[in-house]
């Protein structure tokens, strides 16, 4: 695959009532997407902690994923959650609850390892396995797949063929900004073809003095003020008239769980800021958008086929 071939100039793929109008715009339905994995999954404690640790961590998922169940029940909402298989394998009842509230069910690879890390031979194995994992616990036809840290990129793009062919109809793995562990900033800003059968749908950024700036969650959503957040996101639909798409980490809504020992003070600011308010600016975000699921918005005859 070349990036001519799959950058700017692909024909932009519109989810239902996302088309441009000169009469009154309806309500936008915004994408709410969760990535579930552990505090001690993320990529900044990689240097910190082997992955042969990982079972003798005390894991805090179950509890956090109970809450963000209830907090999208309590608002009415479905969403997509991208699951790792890792979770998955060893709390199967999740997945079962993800399916259960309605939600939809799609991969974040099996083990967090990033793309860009891997060969093609070996990301092959990680997006079949997980995939094939979570189809079976879930009983559902898992359709999306997020690549941790969103590390597919312009050294990367032949991950997409891999998906494609692996099965999945969308990717949500590219973010059009300038950040030290990733980023594209000349991408796309909104869902686009990167192949045959396949849509990159990249995580929302507003594009203000010909730059991209992050409007869709993680460590920003709580660095910034909440109204910033909400005119970011309000931009996009107001101006862009695109759906936006946000993403959280169920550790971000855990200010209890265990502090890992000799982080760096970049990745300790960015892991553990304002943690504590996190749950009620997502209840905010809640009350102030209209939310669904990626496959729902962004795939056409995905909301029939789920019903």
């Amino acid at each position: 695959m070349s990036p001519s071939s799959r950058l700017p100039g692909d024909a932009v793929a519109r989810g239902p009532g996302t088309a441009r109008s000169a009469a009154p715009a309806a309500p936008i339905t915004n994408a709410l997407t969760i990535d579930v994995e552990d505090y001690f999954q993320v990529s900044a404690f990689a240097p910190y902690i082997r992955r042969d640790e990982w079972d003798s961590r005390v894991c805090r998922v179950e509890r956090n994923m109970d809450r963000i169940l209830a907090m999208l029940a309590e608002h009415r909402i479905q969403a997509t959650f991208f699951t790792l298989g890792w979770i998955a394998e060893r709390y199967p009842q999740l997945v079962r609850q993800i399916v259960e509230g309605g939600h939809e069910l799609a991969s974040h690879g099996y083990g967090h390892e990033r793309a860009s890390d891997l060969s093609p031979a070996a990301f092959k194995d990680d997006i079949t396995r997980a995939k094939a994992l979570l189809e079976d616990l879930g009983g559902v036809e898992v359709r999306g797949y997020r690549a941790p840290s969103f590390s597919i990129g312009i050294n990367n793009l032949w991950a997409f063929d891999s998906l494609a062919r692996a099965g999945y109809r969308y990717s949500s793995s590219i973010y059009p900004i300038r950040h030290d562990h990733y980023g594209m900033p000349d991408s796309p800003r909104f869902a686009y073809r990167v192949g045959a059968g396949l849509l990159e749908v990249p995580v929302t950024t507003v594009r203000l003095m010909k730059r991209n700036l992050p409007s869709s969650g993680g460590g920003y959503f709580r660095l910034l003020p909440y109204p910033v957040s909400r005119w970011l996101m309000r931009r996009v639909n107001t101006v862009d008239r695109e759906p936006a798409v946000f993403y959280f980490h169920p550790w971000e809504i855990d200010p209890g769980q265990p502090r890992v020992a000799g982080v760096d003070a970049k990745s300790r600011f960015r892991h553990y800021v304002n943690i504590g308010r996190s749950e009620q600016r997502l209840h905010r975000l809640m009350q102030d958008f209209r939310w669904g699921r990626m496959d729902r918005i962004f795939l056409p005859g995905a909301a029939a086929a789920s019903a």
